[in-house]
């Protein structure tokens, strides 16, 4: 396989995966906005109203390691493509909709669609890109998330001024159709293998991470706890069964060949701890500043601005910086950084102005921005070439676990200490960005010591060699 794609190439299939991203980040930001519109409009209540964001993010769940899967058997272009056309297809059914149960079965199947983008989106930058460019790829990959997390809101809120919630998921069809036009062509054709996929793992996988999101999900909900530490308790349970017959296998769906590798562990370790701590602070954020502060809605929106803002233009640099310098160091910076910026939010007075509330997220930005792209480089760079669909489907999986993990810890904090709680998730994110940044330190440790193992042996390959 060549090194990279030639330069015109290249481009075109960028633009395609830019696309297809914006289109799934953008999606969830945007049902979320108009949840209550969607809610009045089917005549449904908000709990039910719920499952129009429920049904998408858990068909993500449940498929993102087995697409991946095949993604390693019948090629990543395929998934990606395809995954690309259901999405388009399902967001036509998604605005043709006029019951709930419709709607729902309609997100289930974008959330297929999306699932097939988000599984094997960054194994496809790893080969567009050369290897002494991978960090400029994955850079601007974090670039589009964070400017189209950053452009959720403030889109929704445009669209619905104008139109009607429909038009939500109709702007997805035009931007879908160009970029399957475009990736038809330029998107590269990666190798295949003869393997076969297994559907006893893509079951038990299903069934675990599918509990899983559902009990954390359901344990923030008033009166549900029981039945949510039910649903975390089989999810174990079936968790335990699907690992130790993961282990047993030559080609394991759950990628724990990666695992045992203590680099990308710790880069997983490091990520689902860095996404909780970033999570709570964005659900939690809105609340202090509108109920406790008193500011508006559109205030609220240009005061969390500075964060995702300083992130994307952080990205790049930060991709750029990690193909001439150890990523490691740049993330266990970042995760300094953005320790440091959620403690000092604890400290604001009763009355904080803008500018004192802008430098904080802003340098919680900046950490995030150095964190995300060298982070993703190094998980995406432990692993062999051949297992980039594995290694770009957990990755995934982390950053759904720890946002899942940051929001039932959020709910749990309002639970417990009220008028605080918003202050209370800024310092145990803080936390759990310092113990991301053990992580990524333990990372350089373990990377010097393969080192100092690897040229222990050439040395004695040349001793010994006649």
């Amino acid at each position: 396989m060549t090194d990279g794609l030639p330069t015109p190439q290249r481009s075109f299939a960028f633009i395609t995966i830019a696309i297809a991203i914006t289109m799934a980040v953008l999606d969830s930001s945007l049902v979320s906005v108009a949840l209550p519109t969607i809610g009045h409009e089917l005549s449904v209540s908000p709990v039910q109203a719920i499952w129009v964001i429920n049904a998408y993010q858990l068909a993500i769940t449940v498929l993102l390691l087995p697409l991946a899967a095949l993604g390693d058997i019948i090629g990543y272009k395929r998934i990606y493509w395809w995954g690309l056309a259901v999405f388009t297809a399902a967001s036509l059914a998604c605005a043709d909709a006029h019951t709930l149960p419709v709607l729902a079965f309609a997100r289930v199947v974008q959330g297929i669609g999306a699932a097939g983008i988000m599984s094997v989106n960054i194994a496809l930058v790893r080969i567009i890109y050369p290897k002494s460019m991978l960090g400029i790829g994955v850079g601007y990959a974090s670039l589009v998330v964070a400017v189209s997390s950053a452009a959720g809101p403030s889109v929704a809120s445009a669209i619905l001024a104008i139109a009607r919630w429909q038009w939500l998921f109709l702007v997805n069809v035009p931007l879908g159709l160009l970029a399957l036009a475009i990736g038809a062509r330029a998107l590269p054709i990666t190798p295949t293998s003869d393997k076969r996929l297994d559907l006893l793992s893509a079951l038990l996988n299903a069934v675990t991470f599918g509990l899983l999101i559902s009990g954390l999900a359901t344990l923030s909900n008033a009166g549900s706890t029981q039945r949510a530490i039910a649903m975390i308790g089989a999810a174990l349970v079936v968790g335990i069964v699907f690992v130790r017959r993961e282990r047993r296998l030559a080609n394991p769906m759950l990628p724990i060949d990666l695992l045992k590798m203590r680099v990308f562990s710790l880069s997983m370790i490091t990520s689902i701890c860095s996404f909780a701590a970033q999570t709570m602070a964005a659900v939690a954020l809105p609340f202090y500043f509108e109920q406790t502060l008193g500011h508006s809605e559109t205030e609220t929106g240009l005061l969390m601005t500075p964060w995702p803002l300083v992130t994307a233009l952080v990205a790049p640099l930060a991709g750029r910086l990690s193909d001439r310098m150890p990523a490691e160091r740049i993330s266990t910076l970042g995760l300094l950084l953005l320790g440091t910026g959620l403690g000092s939010l604890c400290w604001l007075g009763h009355a904080p102005s803008p500018p004192e509330i802008g430098w904080r997220l802003a340098l919680c930005g900046l950490g995030f921005g150095l964190f995300q792209s060298p982070n993703n480089r190094v998980i995406m760079s432990s692993a062999p070439r051949e297992r980039s669909g594995g290694a770009s489907g957990l990755q995934s999986m982390g950053r759904l676990l720890g946002q899942s993990m940051g929001a039932v810890a959020v709910a749990l904090a309002f639970g417990f200490v009220h008028e605080r709680a918003a202050l209370v998730a800024a310092s145990i994110g803080a936390m759990l960005a310092l113990l991301a940044a053990c992580s990524s330190t333990l990372r350089k440790r373990e990377a010097s010591t393969e080192s100092e193992v690897g040229s222990t042996i050439t040395l004695s390959s040349v001793v010994s060699d006649p």
